[in-house]
């Protein structure tokens, strides 16, 4: 395998590995996690959501905490085109969030292709822009 391909796959490798520890950092609420993969200047998009800069995006974790019992994203295909220090591309994931409502647990389940834009910052890859598309939702009691 020669150099450039391997170069290759080792960011193909790294830039999912920032969609794990974003799914990772929300289901945790681990600020941290979310710092080390996300760019000062990054913009989160979301429906009727636009969070600009890592301070608002990581204070996003505490309305997460008060709204959400708790939390499973899972990362699931990704396609990333790689230019130089800038990638983009396309991260499947499936989110569930659980909540009491009415005194019932209830999960609410996202099915969500997030479109990333990312940059190499001094060899770390992070990510500069997250646009969360919703493709469905549904919501549903749990029984117990």
């Amino acid at each position: 395998m020669n150099e450039e391909r391997l170069g290759r796959l080792v960011d193909e490798a790294a830039l999912r590995r920032t969609a794990e520890l974003y799914a990772q950092g929300a289901d945790r609420r681990d600020k941290l996690i979310w710092a080390s993969v996300i760019a000062a200047d990054c913009v989160i998009e979301a429906p009727g959501i636009r969070l600009s800069g890592r301070e608002q995006i990581l204070a996003a974790l505490d309305m997460m905490a008060k709204l959400y019992i708790a939390t499973q994203h899972r990362v699931h295909n990704q396609t990333v085109s790689i230019e130089g220090e800038r990638a983009s591309g396309e991260t499947y994931s499936i989110a569930d969030h659980l909540s009491i409502v009415d005194g019932r647990k209830m999960l609410l389940t996202w099915a969500i292709r997030y479109q990333d834009r990312w940059r190499r910052e001094e060899g770390v890859w992070r990510f500069t822009n997250r646009t969360l598309i919703l493709d469905w939702t549904e919501t549903r009691p749990l029984q117990g």
